[in-house]
C-alpha cells in the first residue's frame, strides 16, 4: 500500500500537467484574442461557455460533480477572457452585495470591476463606455421584479447577453450581544421584505427601518452603529467584520434572485434560448390579447410578461416579456413582423437560458 508521500507525489505530477496544459490552452485563448480584437467580435461568448461545460459534463465519468466542474471551469474562462482582452464589469455595489458575487461567479476574481451605488448608475456606466458589462438584478421569487431594472431596460441601450439565478440567503448582523437591544435594521426593501416571518417572530417589525441601496451597504452602516443590525449576506458581514447573530433568515428557503448581465452585442443562437422584449400595445379593449395571440399562433412559448408604467400622461402601461427561442428564430421573427408596425417593440436581448 502506498504512504501519503507517494500520493503526494503523483497529485504534484497531476498539478505540473495541468498548469503546462493550462498554459498551452491560454497561448490559444491569446490568438482568438488577436483575432476577435480585429473583426471586433465580443470577447464574453456566454453560448460558446454553455456549450463547453455541456460537452464536459457529457464527458464526465469521475469523481467531480457538476457544480464542480462549472466552478472549475468559469474561472478558467475568466482568466481566459482576461488574457483575450481585459474589461471593465460595473455592478451594484458595494464590495461584498449580492450583485457582486454574482459578477465573480462569472468573471472571475481576476475582474476588473466598477462598484456602483445603484442599478440606474450601472446602466449609465455601459451608456457612457466606462465599462463593457454590466451585472444587475431583475426579479426575486419572493419579492418579484426589481421595477427599476425593468425601466433602464426601456430607458437605455444596453443589451442583456446573459442571464444567473443565485441562492439568496440573509443574515441578521449586529454588534449587539442582545437583540432586544437593537434599534435600528439597516437593509434594502427587498431583502428586508423576504425576512418579514423572522422580523414578527423576534418582535422586530417595530423597530425602525431604514432602507440602503443594498445589503452590503446595510452591513457597512451597521458596523458602525452600536445600536443597529444589517440584514445581509454572510460575506458582507465578513467583510466589515460585524457579528452574525441568525443565519439564513429569509421566508422562503427556495429563494432565488435572477441577475442579467448586460452588454453591447448580440448572441449568436445556441440550445435553449430566450428571448426579451419591452412591448407597448394599443389601449384599446383586447389590444394586449391579440398581441398575445399572435405567440401562440406561431408557438411561441411566453415565458413570463411584467406590466410597468410608462410614467408619461394618463396612466398607461409598457410590458416586459420573456419567451422561448432566439430574436432569428424563424417563428419568432414572424411574430416580430407581425405586430412591428401596430405596436411599439423594443427588442432586449437573446441569450441562453439561465446560462
Amino acid at each position: 500500500m502506498k504512504d501519503i508521500e507517494a500520493y503526494r507525489k503523483e497529485i504534484d505530477n497531476i498539478d505540473d500537467q495541468i498548469l503546462k496544459l493550462l498554459n498551452e490552452r491560454m497561448e490559444h485563448v491569446k490568438a482568438i484574442g488577436r483575432v476577435k480584437q480585429t473583426t471586433g467580435t465580443a470577447i464574453y461568448r456566454p453560448e460558446r461557455e454553455k456549450e463547453i461545460l455541456d460537452r464536459l459534463k457529457s464527458l464526465n465519468q469521475g469523481a467531480l460533480k457538476a457544480q464542480a466542474i462549472d466552478a472549475i471551469f468559469l474561472e478558467v474562462f475568466a482568466v481566459s477572457r482576461n488574457l483575450e482582452f481585459p474589461e471593465k464589469v460595473a455592478y451594484l455595489g458595494p464590495e461584498g452585495s449580492y450583485t457582486h458575487q454574482v459578477a465573480e461567479s462569472r468573471f472571475g476574481a481576476m475582474g476588473n470591476y466598477i462598484g456602483v451605488s445603484s442599478i440606474e448608475a450601472v446602466f449609465h456606466v455601459l451608456e457612457n463606455g466606462e465599462a463593457k458589462y454590466g451585472v444587475v438584478p431583475v426579479e426575486n421569487n419572493t419579492e418579484g421584479a426589481v421595477g427599476t431594472t425593468l425601466d433602464c431596460l426601456g430607458k437605455f441601450n444596453s443589451k442583456i447577453v446573459a442571464e444567473i439565478y443565485m441562492d439568496i440567503h440573509h443574515s441578521f448582523a449586529t454588534v449587539c450581544e442582545n437583540i432586544k437591544h437593537v434599534k435600528r435594521i439597516y437593509s434594502h426593501p427587498q431583502g428586508y421584505n423576504q425576512c418579514r416571518r423572522f422580523l414578527e417572530e423576534h418582535m422586530l417589525l417595530g423597530v425602525e427601518f431604514i432602507p440602503t441601496k443594498s445589503t452590503a451597504e446595510a452591513a457597512q452602516k451597521a458596523a458602525k452603529d452600536t445600536e443597529a443590525a444589517a440584514i445581509c449576506s454572510h460575506i458582507a458581514a465578513k467583510l466589515v467584520n460585524l457579528p452574525i447573530l441568525f443565519g439564513k433568515i429569509e421566508d422562503n428557503m427556495a429563494n432565488q434572485t435572477r441577475f442579467l448581465i448586460l452588454s453591447d452585442f448580440k448572441n449568436k443562437r445556441g440550445v435553449h434560448n430566450k428571448t426579451s422584449i419591452l412591448a407597448k400595445t394599443d389601449d384599446k379593449p383586447g389590444g394586449l390579447v391579440e398581441f398575445l395571440q399572435t405567440f401562440q399562433a406561431q408557438k411561441v412559448n411566453l415565458t413570463k410578461i411584467e406590466s410597468r408604467p410608462t410614467k408619461e400622461r394618463g396612466f398607461q402601461s409598457i410590458f416586459y416579456m420573456d419567451f422561448e427561442g432566439h430574436i432569428d428564430d424563424e417563428n419568432v421573427q414572424k411574430v416580430i413582423e407581425e405586430n412591428k408596425d401596430r405596436y411599439d417593440i423594443k427588442w432586449l436581448g437573446s441569450y441562453i437560458c439561465g446560462g
